[in-house]
């Protein structure tokens, strides 16, 4: 670029010894360039764009057609402006202006890039990232990135000392941290949550403090959830990451095992109760079939030959419906088919009557 820019000057010479006149050729000549590399760059990335099936690329290519262009005309003016030879303090605003102007065009290509990038994430639903609203916490903290970034360029371009505003940033940042520790805490938290993924929109959680729900809306600052009264739970984000979370809506299905247990009298038939409590679970069509429900004899009670229903169901906020549903059923059919429940009873042997007692 150097070798490019001496041949400008030197053919901006060839004009005669008018100062103004070579200035004005070399800003023609940079014009010239600039139409050219943008129109070889464009055309470039265009061709390959267009193999492509989606749009970002193309968008990009467009946010890329004009900084290019624009940044040669004021490279060429910046040239232009020096080989004049001007005063110093008129050369200097003039070439301050020139950066400056360069700065805000090339903060609005960024500011775009990161728009187009958010805008493709937003196109998959499913993205924890758009579920969490995490992206547009990214997306903003991107934005002030650039804005403090195009800023600091600028103070340079104005030769302006940054080193005091960059310390009185360090003393009110530290002062706002102090201030929203626990706000910052849940922030904190909620990103920690988005990389984790312990659970999801639309998962059945148990807390261990006792709530339970459905998840409905993971927040920057806190988490809802839907509990089985129609309750809505908001729970802010750095408690949760320091707390016990059960996901029974976890794991490679989204399938849960309930479990019934019920006791039988001593003497019952083992095999017509496996059978019976089958039959229960076969006849509730809400029960999965895959895998199939399962019955286990699980000990010999004080009372009772204890036994237990293993099934499965397709989700888990279910589950305290159908819990219900097969007591009921496995009562109703314990009667149907002369199955004894018994309940916990002691014999009482009286040894010996005090006197007067007969």
């Amino acid at each position: 670029m150097n070798d490019f820019i001496t041949s400008v000057q030197a053919m901006a010479e060839l004009v005669g010894p008018y100062l103004y006149l070579q200035a004005l050729l070399i800003a023609l000549v940079f014009i010239f360039f600039g139409k050219i590399a943008d129109w070889i760059f464009s055309a470039m990335l265009t061709r390959i764009a267009k193999r492509s099936a989606t749009r970002v690329d193309d968008e990009i290519v467009e946010l890329l057609h004009r900084p290019i262009f624009l940044s040669f005309i004021l490279l060429g003016l910046a040239i232009a402006t020096e080989h004049i030879d001007m005063a110093d303090l008129p050369e200097k605003i003039t070439l301050s202006i020139l950066k400056t102007i360069a700065i805000l065009i090339w903060y609005t290509l960024f500011f775009g890039l990161i728009t187009i990038f958010a805008n493709e994430v937003r196109k998959t639903p499913k993205n924890k990232l758009v579920q969490s609203g995490m992206l547009a916490l990214l997306q903003n903290v991107g934005r002030i990135i650039l804005i403090a970034l195009a800023i600091y360029f600028t103070f340079l371009a104005w030769d302006i000392e940054v080193t005091a505003w960059l310390a009185s940033a360090g003393i009110i940042g530290l002062a706002l941290g102090l201030a929203a520790k626990d706000t910052l805490s849940n922030l904190i938290a909620g990103v920690s949550i988005v990389a984790d993924s312990p659970y999801k929109t639309g998962d059945f959680i148990i807390l261990d403090t006792g709530e339970r729900g459905i998840v409905t809306h993971i927040g920057l600052r806190s988490t809802r959830l839907l509990t089985r009264d129609d309750v809505e739970v908001t729970i802010p984000n750095g408690i949760l990451g320091n707390s016990k979370i059960i996901n029974e809506a976890g794991g490679p299905s989204q399938k849960h095992r309930i479990r019934v247990a019920v006791g039988v009298a001593y003497g019952s038939d083992i095999d017509h109760v496996i059978s019976t409590l089958e039959g229960v679970a076969a006849d509730n069509k809400e029960i999965c079939t895959v895998p199939e429900p399962r019955v286990r004899f699980r000990s010999f009670g004080d009372s009772s030959l204890n036994f237990e229903l293993l099934c499965w169901i397709e989700r888990p906020v279910d589950s305290g419906r159908l819990n219900h549903e097969l007591h009921c059923a496995v009562y109703k059919g314990f009667i149907e088919h002369d199955i004894v429940i018994p309940f916990p009873q002691r014999d009482l042997h009286v040894r010996t009557m005090p006197p007067g007692n007969n």
